[in-house]
């Protein structure tokens, strides 16, 4: 089994360097799905409650073999549950859904700057850290300006910030805010969905020079920038292709060329979160 190195968080904990993401795996497929991903080595497993999934993800993890404190589940609050009763609310109803004691990992799902009291949640899951709750609490989708605003308010930045980063969207203004400030940047859909830059020649070479697959390539590409994957997918051989990421290296051109393939364009979704169920 693939060794995984980890990401020390700024709390004082540790995630995978590399997760498994459960959206849109529902229902007895989704179980089964996530028991074959832990059986492939991931650990750091990702749910949310829009994706509707929080028990197939708990069931999973209450039928592993693997010990509960190996296992890091990560869970998120969505856009309407906002508010600092709320946001406990919530927690508690993710809690009930996965069948769990605690969470390993909570984010904001998204800022949802119109209606504006994300603050006030990040203080409730500061309090729900407190309480021992929740291991360690972050947000998704945030920009430099809504994290600047969480630090002024509370004295508190996240550890984790889950954003959209692929080649077409390297992020890397965003990833140097998170560096400089000890947040480890998380990347949903990793390899581009429909989009994903496989073809591309800087990708497609470093494939071949390698012997690995194209998205093997781009999940490296993410590690070796610092950036914690979290790809999606139901295959056990995708999964364990996926996960094995960790004995091969990009050179800096390598890495520097895939990056180079950012765009304007670059973004799979520009919208609102609450009507996507990626988010």
């Amino acid at each position: 089994m693939t060794t995984i190195p980890t990401f020390a968080l700024n709390d004082g904990s540790s995630v995978p360097a590399i997760g498994f993401g459960t959206y849109p795996l529902r229902g007895r497929e989704g179980t089964d799905a996530t028991l074959s991903a832990i059986d492939a080595g991931y650990r750091l497993i990702d749910t949310a409650v829009n994706y509707r999934n929080e028990d197939a993800v708990g069931a999973a993890v209450r039928e592993t073999d693997v010990s509960r404190d190996e296992l890091v589940v990560a869970t998120k609050l969505p856009g309407r549950d906002h508010g600092f009763e709320e946001t406990i609310t919530s927690c508690r109803g993710s809690l009930a859904s996965l069948g769990l004691d605690h969470i390993d990992l909570y984010l904001i799902h998204w800022p949802n700057p119109s209606v504006g009291r994300f603050v006030e949640s990040w203080k409730a899951m500061i309090q729900l850290q407190r309480e021992g709750l929740v291991r360690s609490i972050g947000v998704s989708n945030f920009t430099e300006e809504f994290l600047t605003r969480l630090a002024d308010e509370t004295g508190v930045l996240p550890a984790v910030n889950q954003v959209e980063l692929h080649p077409y969207f390297p992020q890397e203004e965003l990833l140097a805010f998170h560096r400089e400030h000890g947040i480890v940047t998380e990347a949903w859909s990793p390899l581009g969905k429909a989009q994903a830059p496989f073809a591309e020649e800087p990708v497609a070479a470093a494939a071949a020079a390698h012997d690995v697959s194209p998205a093997q390539v781009v999940l490296r590409w993410h590690h070796q920038r610092g950036v914690l994957p979290i790809p999606k997918s139901a295959s056990p051989e995708r999964q364990r292709t996926n996960i094995d990421v960790f004995g091969f290296e990009l050179s800096d051109t390598e890495v520097q060329a895939i990056t180079a393939l950012g765009r304007t364009d670059g973004r799979l979704f520009d919208g609102d979160p609450n009507t996507h169920e990626e988010m």
